[in-house]
């Protein structure tokens, strides 16, 4: 059958994914807007001025007198004879009545000018006709008497109208507040509901293991988790459970977050997630009553999954620093979340996740197998790892063709996966600020300096006066890692001011290691302490530059003597308190704290010692590169050496043995980019030393 040419292509419109629900919201200020508006409704309805009540005296001589009456309508109120007096229309205007005049009341056709009260009607009549003597018959008022007290009108609006107001705002406050479709988290009677966000099959997350790199070994664990959900029989068959809940541990930017967005995309069971804040509240009994409502909703969609993310929230460790009030509730909350997840009436088909970076101040009820079954570790990346995050995150940049992947995981040892994506989108804003048509090694090496070292400052003026000290100083860095064999190798120095107080910095290429050694540690130290030595030698005197050196001796050296059991003195002791079981007390005595604090400065001072030894030695080679370096401002390895010479020790770095396989140097001509950065969150392993 042939297409007619004249009709219009349908168009075929993607399954776009609904986003998740949460419930329809209702602000209470909407409900501060309702009473404010009916109280001022209220108040123009019935709160108008009404006639004045006057003496009979004044009523005769100013009014009933002079012939202004039109009338006067007469009714028994309580215990006397209430006299309402209409005064005619044309004299309403006369001065005397400026006062009288008030708002008629609401819905009546027309209202008495002012009141008069009377003993009884037989004394009003005999007062008016005694007013009235002088006056022709035809031409007096009488009262007209009447039996009624009020209208049905004014009945009406004075005490039924104000009743079904109520009733109708409080019928409106219930269904809006009372917990109806949805169940809001904002609405005041359902502060007790949980918080959690519901994706299903409408409302899919687009996230799935592909765009998950360098966590093969967390995948595997979790991907098992998704398997089970999909095809349980598998495990069933032969006798195996699946664990109830899997706890996602590790630094924070590791991806724990991501990797849990990935079970969602491909789980294909409703997923629940939430934050372990979002069980915290002011109010008591709130965080228990969140839980209680999150695991109904769950098992009214079992299977399904509940992530829970920074769970240490609530998970903290019970009796600890504990304070009256908020410190009960949380340990509330923290008991039925334990019930809810293997408690006598548990239900099977309800899977947990949770992720924290702080798993040493967790509760070890709520680690144990039947609750969280798994403990996955989540590290940070190796050079492989690595390399597959620059590849998932350079897929959507413009790089060009010498942008290698495993070049750049090379030279990023320690970064985790959140800075190696800031990194790449670094890279792209400094390509475009440069209007490149794409993204080549050399923004990526200045996003790797942005990142590590901060925002170069070019327009910060220093003194040459400074500039030399700093100088010295980073080339004082540079001597004592270039001639310490357990250092690590120096890639790149730099002069130009970066960050908030940095005049200059160090960077060096650590090799990726788990275990070191007295040697190597003692090594880092004197490299890290060359700064300092080299203003002493050169100027004679020291500076401030030396600041965050010393912090990271002083840091180290404490961690050798108290931690690593390093020091003969102290003996094979570690006095480490990850959990901070021993609160503000130390598990030693001021005898052993005068020791420590003794052996940890004799080990700084050793240091000092063999560092200055080294820089007196190799003064020429310090002073021509504090030369070189005020004449360029940046030197990197191959320009260390031609100045010193190679290196004394054959070891290759990371960078060599992954990229090269070798231990030649390729010149940076070649392209192969010696100004690397290293892990600056490892604390013994100094990465780079500012002044």
């Amino acid at each position: 059958m042939k297409e007619n040419p004249n009709t219009k292509p349908k168009l075929k419109i993607p399954n776009i994914p609904k986003k998740p629900q949460k419930g329809s919201k209702f602000n209470i200020f909407w409900v501060y807007a309702a009473i404010i508006l009916g109280l001022i409704l209220l108040q123009f309805l019935f709160s108008g001025d009404t006639a004045k009540t006057i003496p009979y005296r004044t009523f005769e001589t100013q009014m009933l007198i002079p012939g202004d009456v039109d009338k006067l309508i007469a009714y028994k109120h309580e215990d006397l004879v209430k006299v309402e007096v209409y005064i005619k229309k044309d004299k309403l205007k006369l001065p005397k009545y400026k006062d009288y005049l008030s708002k008629s009341n609401f819905g009546a056709a027309e209202a008495p000018t002012v009141y008069f009260n009377a003993g009884s009607f037989d004394q009003l009549d005999k007062d008016l006709k005694e007013a009235q003597k002088d006056i022709p018959p035809l031409q007096q008022v009488l009262a007209e008497k009447i039996t009624r007290q009020s209208s049905f009108n004014s009945w009406f609006l004075t005490i039924i109208l104000p009743v079904l107001l109520f009733i109708a705002f409080w019928i409106f406050i219930m269904r809006r507040m009372g917990g109806g479709a949805g169940g809001g988290g904002g609405q005041i009677f359902n502060i007790g509901k949980s918080k959690a966000t519901l994706f299903d099959k409408e409302s899919q997350v687009n996230v799935t293991f592909n765009d998950v790199a360098g966590l093969e070994e967390a995948k595997q664990e979790v991907m098992e988790i998704v398997d089970f959900l999909k095809n349980p029989k598998k495990y069933t068959n032969l006798g195996g459970k699946i664990p109830k809940g899997a706890l996602l541990v590790g630094s924070p930017g590791t991806g724990k977050t991501l990797l849990a967005k990935a079970v969602a995309g491909e789980a294909q069971v409703p997923f629940f997630s939430l934050s372990g804040s979002d069980f915290v509240e002011m109010f008591v009994g709130v965080g228990a009553s969140r839980v209680r409502d999150l695991f109904k909703q769950a098992k009214d969609k079992a299977p399904c999954i509940i992530f829970i993310d920074e769970v240490d929230a609530i998970g903290r460790a019970r009796g600890k620093n504990s304070m009256m009030g908020g410190n009960d509730e949380r340990e509330n909350t923290l008991n039925q979340l334990l019930v809810e997840m293997d408690g006598f009436g548990t239900d099977s088909g309800i899977i947990i996740l949770a992720a924290t970076n702080r798993p040493d101040v967790l509760d070890s009820a709520l680690l144990r197998p039947g609750r969280f079954d798994r403990q996955i570790s989540i590290d940070k990346p190796d050079l492989v790892g690595r390399e597959q995050i620059f590849k998932v995150h350079l897929k959507p940049i413009k790089t060009d063709q010498i942008v290698d992947a495993k070049k750049l995981s090379a030279q990023t040892p320690g970064f985790a996966g959140a800075e190696i994506a800031n990194v790449c989108n670094e890279a792209a804003l400094i390509a475009a600020r440069r209007n490149k048509d794409f993204v080549d090694m050399q923004d990526f090496q200045d996003a790797i300096d942005r990142v590590i070292g901060g925002l170069e400052k070019k327009n910060k003026i220093i003194s040459p006066e400074e500039k030399r000290i700093v100088a010295y100083h980073e080339a004082g860095h540079a001597i004592a890692g270039w001639f310490l064999e357990h250092a690590d190798p120096l890639v790149k120095v730099s002069i130009v001011p970066r960050g908030v107080a940095a005049l200059g910095y160090a960077q060096y290429l650590p090799k990726e290691q788990f275990l070191y050694t007295t040697e190597q540690l003692t090594d880092g130290m004197c490299m890290t302490m060359g700064g300092r030595v080299a203003e002493d030698i050169v100027f004679g005197k020291i500076s401030t530059g030396a600041q965050n050196d010393l912090e990271r001796i002083t840091k180290l050296s404490y961690a050798m003597v108290t931690i690593y059991g390093m020091n003969s003195t102290i003996g094979n002791v570690s006095f480490h308190d990850p959990q901070n079981e021993y609160n503000f007390n130390k598990p030693y005595s001021e005898k052993t704290s005068e020791m420590i604090d003794h052996e940890v400065r004799l080990l700084i001072a050793e240091v000092y010692v063999r560092t200055k030894a080294l820089l007196t030695e190799k003064r020429d080679g310090l002073e021509k590169l504090a030369q070189k370096l005020i004449e360029k401002e940046i030197l990197f390895q191959a320009d260390l050496e031609e100045i010193l010479g190679k290196r004394p020790f054959d070891n290759r770095t990371t960078y060599d043995e992954f990229v090269n396989g070798t231990g030649d140097q390729k010149p940076a001509a070649e392209g192969l980019l010696h100004d690397g950065v290293g892990d600056t969150a490892t604390p013994i392993n100094p990465v780079q030393t500012e002044s």
